[in-house]
């Protein structure tokens, strides 16, 4: 076996240590990659793959990228789910005996990013543990960009955890190497985040105070699994961290993943994109703290009335101060992440430039704080008395940062002259030295009368005096002393030039160490401060959202809605999305009202007539006013939901293994199965991906499941229009349908909801829009004829023998004196007949149903 170099031996080692992580090999200026990682990060990053050792028999595969341009090559492999291990040199090569000890200074995995190119400044970049209990499961959120920590505990299985972490921005999830496989990979697959493994849970004590309020032991151990793996992972102090805070779920409306996918909340369902997504239209923060906080508002809406009234009131005050609130929108967009900043802080990894940007930050704080006092409303006014910042930090800002700073705070120019008196002076010596050196060239170009003579400098040889070789007849004799020959000119140097490089490269260094010192001891003094950072950010978004809210109802038409416990009622209701979309603004408004008499809208109407539409402005109106933000409508009496389930779309899950029909059969039975009184279910279209009596039987099963005992509020949309007549049995439900009307052989959609069932589908007209071929649609129309025709034939035959069998029956019994039929109708008669003679053991659930539907049809014409 050959024989590996000292350093390639040091390779392995490191490597052995980080086998789930791509190792970033620091030689020189840049970071090395070998044998796998190498071939695998040249196919990812699309870079050259070369070989190290290539005379040898097997050498080795080998790529790098420079050290100055990592962070794109990084950032790339952590989108991708990837994580990356930095090793660094720790000791000067310059004193090393043998290799240059390295070690892994960070370990960077998509939920412990903290570099700025690499997060999204208007997203959280979670990292969670997950931590199974007896009859429970324990998440822990952190963000550790900003320091904040979230804790939830999940009572009611596998699936709320599931549900939990796809709602939630979450990259990375840390668990136990002994959590069952299958759930494992249900993480990876389903959510496709990053896996990582901490089997330790022991009690950190230097994070007591991050766990102060933490009483369940089931929370500490949890808490502990993350923490221990971020610091196992970053290697650096965390003083940003903050206290954890117990999510109580039953605070908020719960939103499962159909839902928040199915309603288009934070991205649209097909093209993932932001644009077309209710989050899209409400942001009009000016902050990125705001539009994070915003975005978490929306995934947790309140159920809270008294919450939810406290946020109207601040939007109800920027509302009616508009101008007001458009100075104070322009002196928010001067305010920085300082979330952000103060992580960055505490993580180390902050420059001049962030400070600086802290320091502007801070100094519009008191403005923010006059411009509140201003607005009428006293709980704008109230918001006003948190807008406090410390004088001392920003003095400390001010009075030693410079104004322009470099990014790199290992070159100097960082610190304001006059902060510090030894600096100033390295600084004097090497002003001096380069005014001295200025005149020196001068005084040389005259007294050679050379007037191409300059002086220059290069880090291998310092100082010189270069004169080109057409001119080297104008120097006297021994005036200089050569120092490099070049191809067009001679290079010179003199003793006094000498000793002023070295006082110049002496007060240089010392001034760049000085510099870099006195940062680091800046930095630390900020710390201090980091508490009183994260308040004022947590001020500065709740004012941002709020403003947006202002903001985005003024521009768009909004009301305040109220809230009632039983009487829903939203008059002119619109659709707060596609109303912005559409090019023509000619969105058609509608009422919804729902009551204790009324909980089922059953929808009957066309394809494209607008009834997914109808169901969808109804949760996103709930969800707008559940967050504190006025809805699209002339008028709003809101109910409080507890939880909004959606069956709407068809979409299969090809990961799951699992096809359109079966997705749509899982959706309903999450919905039916922890849906209360209080909660709002949208389905729409139940039934449709099998066969007709099959489906049918379905959507009136589910639907009389949901009148009799789940008593939610409901719109059931359907094509099914035999579910009209569930109007006569079901006293909760109501028939609406979307209008369409027929002109010259082609259908009008005039999206318009009227009360009662639908007259007809307008399938064939809605294919005739998409444009099929004529031929196909005269033939469609001709075998819908023939159907209809079949199906009036068979309803006349089935009519003439129940009549026939109805006359037979009624013969015998009036001939039968010893047995004698009660006084029912005879059709329900036959219909008990051949109810109890069917088999039901026999026959499969499918076929049961079906045979119940069709002796209930005729059950309801006795």
């Amino acid at each position: 076996m050959a024989k590996h170099t000292p350093m390639m031996e040091q390779y392995l080692r490191i490597k052995a240590e980080h086998k789930d992580a791509f190792l970033f090999f620091r030689l020189g200026d840049f970071y090395e990659l070998f044998y796998d990682d190498a071939i695998q990060a040249a196919r990812e990053l699309e870079i050259t793959l070369t070989k190290r050792d290539s005379g040898k028999a097997k050498p080795i595969p080998m790529c790098g990228v420079p050290y100055h341009s990592a962070d794109n090559y990084i950032k790339i492999l952590i989108d991708k789910g990837y994580k990356v291990a930095i090793c660094e040199q720790v000791e000067d090569p310059k004193t090393a005996k043998g290799v240059v000890k390295r070690e892994v200074i960070q370990l960077i995995t998509p939920g412990t990013v903290m570099e700025k190119n690499m997060l999204n400044e208007k997203e959280n970049n979670y990292i969670a543990s997950l931590s199974h209990f007896d009859s429970s499961y324990v998440l822990v959120y952190s963000d550790l960009s900003t320091g904040e920590n979230q804790i939830a505990v999940f009572e009611h299985g596998w699936d709320s955890v599931i549900h939990e972490l796809y709602n939630q921005p979450i990259k990375e999830v840390v668990v136990s190497s002994q959590l069952p496989e299958e759930l494992q990979k249900q993480l990876k697959m389903r959510l496709q985040v990053t896996l990582s493994y901490q089997d330790e849970v022991n009690f950190n004590g230097e994070y007591r105070h991050l766990c102060e309020n933490l009483h369940d032991e089931r929370l500490l151990t949890a808490f502990s699994r993350l923490l221990n793996y971020i610091q196992h992972t970053q290697k650096r102090s965390l003083d940003h961290m903050q206290q954890a805070k117990i999510i109580e779920l039953k605070n908020y409306l719960s939103l499962d993943m159909f839902s928040k996918r199915n309603l288009e909340l934070t991205e649209t369902l097909i093209k993932k994109e932001r644009y077309g997504s209710l989050l899209w239209v409400l942001d009009k923060t000016v902050t990125a703290m705001g539009a994070r906080m915003l975005k978490k508002w929306l995934e947790r809406p309140l159920l809270n009335p008294t919450q939810m009234e406290e946020r109207l009131e601040v939007v109800d005050g920027f509302y009616r101060q508009f101008m007001e609130r458009d100075v104070l929108r322009e002196t928010l967009k001067s305010v920085y992440d300082l979330e952000r900043l103060a992580g960055r802080v505490a993580f180390g990894n902050v420059n001049a430039r962030d400070l600086q940007q802290l320091k502007k930050s801070l100094q519009k704080i008191p403005e923010i704080r006059v411009l509140l006092q201003q607005f009428a409303q006293k709980e704008i006014q109230q918001l006003a008395d948190q807008f406090q910042v410390s004088p001392e930090i920003v003095d400390l800002l001010e009075a030693s940062i410079a104004d322009d700073p470099p990014l790199s705070i290992k070159e100097g120019d960082i610190i304001k002259d006059g902060y510090n008196e030894q600096l100033d002076t390295y600084r004097d010596a090497s002003r001096n030295g380069k005014q001295w050196i200025a005149e020196l060239e001068q005084k040389e170009k005259q007294e050679t009368n050379i007037k191409s003579l300059k002086i220059g400098y290069n880090r291998v040889f310092g100082y010189y005096i270069e004169v080109t070789k057409a001119n080297l007849h104008l120097l006297p004799e021994g005036r200089y002393e050569r120092k490099q020959t070049l191809t067009n000119a001679e290079r010179f140097v003199t003793p006094e030039l000498k000793e002023k490089e070295q006082l110049i490269l002496e007060a240089e260094e010392k001034s760049v160490e000085l510099e870099y010192q006195l940062f680091i001891e800046i930095r630390d003094r900020i710390k201090e401060y980091i508490p009183e950072l994260q308040r004022l950010a947590e001020e500065v978004s709740y004012v941002d959202v709020l403003q947006g809210f202002a903001t985005v109802s003024e521009a768009n038409n909004y009301v305040r809605p109220t809230f009632d416990e039983e009487h829903l009622f939203i008059k002119q209701s619109r659709h707060p999305v596609i109303e912005q979309v559409m090019d023509d603004g000619s969105f058609v408004p509608n009422d919804i009202e729902l009551d204790h008499n009324k909980h089922i809208l059953l929808i009957t109407g066309p394809n494209m007539s607008g009834k997914s539409t109808y169901m969808r402005q109804l949760a996103l109106t709930v969800i707008m006013g559940q967050i504190g933000c006025f809805v699209p409508c002339e008028s709003a009496q809101l109910l409080v939901f507890d939880q909004i389930f959606t069956r709407i779309g068809a979409a299969d899950d090809l990961v799951a293994g699992q096809s359109t029909f079966m997705v749509e059969m899982l959706e309903a039975n999450h919905a039916i199965t922890n849906a209360t009184d209080r909660s709002l279910i949208l389905f729409d279209e139940i039934g449709r991906g099998t066969s007709t009596y099959d489906g049918m039987a379905l959507a009136q099963a589910i639907i009389e499941y949901i009148h009799n005992h789940i008593h939610a509020k409901t719109l059931f949309s359907t094509h099914y229009h035999e579910l009209t007549d569930l109007e006569k049995t079901l006293p909760n439900l109501r028939n609406i349908h979307v209008r369409a009307e027929e002109h010259e052989g082609n259908v009008v959609f005039l999206h318009q909801i009227k009360e009662g069932p639908a007259d007809q589908s307008y399938g064939i007209h809605v294919a005739k829009l998409a444009d099929l071929p004529q031929t196909l649609i005269s033939r469609a129309g001709k075998i819908l004829a023939e159907l209809e025709g079949k199906e009036q034939k068979n309803k006349q035959q089935e009519v003439a023998a129940t009549t026939e069998q109805t006359a037979q029956l009624s013969f015998f019994v009036e001939d039968s004196k010893e047995k004698k039929e009660p006084s029912t109708s005879k059709l329900e008669a036959i219909v008990v007949k051949e109810l109890k003679e069917l088999d039901l053991f026999g026959m499969t659930p499918i076929d049961a149903m079906n045979e119940l539907y069709r002796l209930q049809k005729k059950a309801r014409k006795s």
